[in-house]
């Protein structure tokens, strides 16, 4: 039985076939050697820092999801990116789905062009040219998400990434992805405690795959973030940094609430590492 997962990835097919049709792969690699040298969003997210004791935000440009539906219009995501950058989001996402998130390249472009910030090509990657376009649009993550990859794939894009100077977002929501995302050679984890068949979230699964994870990686707790309480929560179960849509664009200051969280994560870390 095909899962949401399976269903979007088919979307993400069919319409990366259209774009190809209108530029090839090597003109897409072309542009993307093109573009300036891509910003070190590892070193953003506080990934040199020992020990890290600032939590970092990840900022997301999002119009709607497929569990919740339309979220907000967006009708200016430059001017949402700058509120972003003024809060201080290390690092900026922006869905380029279109089917299901009502996203596109045209909202990223947009975004790259008013802010300085790093920023995440937040879209599912099942094609190393789907990399290439992303550093050709000035990305400086991609989003590899482990169940829709083998281990091969997910091996090769990690390293076409870092060759392309950029980092990737390599997500998980098992143990078993933990560990094939570990031994791919993943810098940036994600844990999605939103099951993907059912598409409901369990914030309980965060701290079971955390303590997986040895020190290196930069660890990032994505979906179930509503209040600077879940933020606290994840922060004190290890968490370096929180991925951060809805919460963000259903509030009335987005740079307010990122400050927020960041001040409530920063007071968990501080609890973690001095109980340890």
């Amino acid at each position: 039985m095909a899962t949401v997962l399976d269903d979007i990835i088919a979307g993400v097919r069919e319409d990366l076939e259209t774009r190809r049709r209108t530029l090839s792969l090597n003109e897409v690699r072309e542009a993307a050697a093109d573009r300036q040298p891509a910003l070190d969003a590892f070193a953003a997210l506080g990934g040199a820092a020992n020990p890290r004791t600032e939590l970092k935000v990840i900022s997301e440009v999002k119009r709607r999801s497929p569990s919740k539906g339309d979220l907000a219009a967006i009708g200016d995501p430059a001017e949402l990116a700058r509120q972003y950058a003024d809060g201080g989001a290390a690092v900026i996402s922006v869905l380029t789905e279109q089917r299901r998130f009502n996203g596109s390249l045209a909202d990223f472009d947009a975004v790259r062009a008013a802010v300085p910030t790093p920023l995440l090509r937040k879209d599912f990657t099942v094609d190393e040219y789907q990399i290439h376009e992303a550093r050709a649009h000035g990305a400086d993550l991609v989003l590899l998400i482990v169940a829709a990859l083998d281990d091969a794939e997910l091996k090769g894009f990690l390293e076409l990434t870092h060759d392309l100077g950029m980092n990737a977002l390599v997500e998980t929501h098992t143990e078993e992805e933990i560990d094939r995302g570990l031994a791919a050679g993943a810098r940036i984890l994600g844990i999605n405690v939103r099951n993907l068949k059912t598409l409901d979230v369990d914030r309980g699964v965060f701290g079971r795959l955390a303590s997986r994870i040895p020190t290196g990686p930069v660890i990032v707790a994505e979906s179930g973030v509503r209040s600077p309480e879940d933020v606290a929560e994840y922060a004190g179960l290890g968490a370096n940094a929180v991925l951060v849509g809805e919460a963000l664009v259903t509030h009335g200051s987005p740079r307010e609430r990122i400050e927020e969280f960041q001040r409530a994560g920063a007071a968990a870390i501080a609890g973690r590492l001095a109980a340890h």
